[in-house]
């Protein structure tokens, strides 16, 4: 197995909620990346949602290098160039389009694509990707989509995305084709914007002793 999926399994062995993150200004990232690690969060995502992504990415990396972290809303090979060079340590699409598969050149190990479908968590195994996401999960199916696949396909394991409630945390988690679960609302865009720190470090404590 490679390395990055070795660092990410551990990683979500510590702490399986991983934040999504949407950063406004780049000057946020330092201090959030220090909440999210005071709470116990291992592993983040941050999209590319915003011209702030990427510096964001490096903010973080510098601020707390024990964080791993990773960049979302991947969704063309600049984006998982530019993703990399600015220090991401894995990438996170929504799909999977035949540009981008092509634009990896070998590099499946660092990716999580998004499926919503038996067909498509296949195919993208057999292409040599070692982690997969449920996205959007509330509309693919959910827990019971996940543990219906489980069946056919023990082998793969998915961090679901999208549309997750904080009550259904612990539901999730319990599956065991479930690594992790990634959340915007444990770290809202509003909440980072206006810096509250403390809410959000508090947010990911409860969502962590949920797991």
């Amino acid at each position: 197995m490679a390395d990055m999926i070795q660092k990410l399994d551990a990683a979500a062995r510590k702490a399986p909620v991983v934040p999504v993150i949407v950063v406004d200004d780049a000057k946020q990232a330092a201090p959030l990346a220090k909440a999210l690690v005071k709470a116990g969060i291992t592993t983040a995502e941050v999209t590319l949602r915003t011209p702030a992504g990427l510096a964001a990415i490096t903010a973080m990396k510098a601020e707390a290098p024990e964080l791993l972290v990773g960049a979302g809303t991947v969704l063309t090979g600049n984006d998982a160039d530019a993703a990399l060079e600015a220090g991401a340590e894995f990438l996170v699409s929504p799909g999977m389009s035949p540009g981008l598969r092509s634009a990896l050149k070998g590099r499946e190990d660092v990716m999580i694509p998004g499926i919503m479908t038996a067909s498509e968590a296949m195919a993208r195994h057999e292409e040599g990707f070692l982690r997969l996401k449920l996205f959007p999960a509330s509309i693919a199916g959910g827990a019971p989509a996940l543990k219906a696949l489980n069946g056919p396909l023990p082998h793969l394991k998915f961090m679901p995305t999208g549309g997750i409630s904080e009550d259904e945390v612990k539901t999730y988690l319990k599956l065991p084709n479930v690594f992790a679960i990634g959340g915007s609302w444990i770290a809202s865009q509003s909440d980072i914007a206006a810096g509250n720190w403390a809410k959000i470090e508090d947010i990911a404590k409860r969502l962590l002793a949920l797991a």
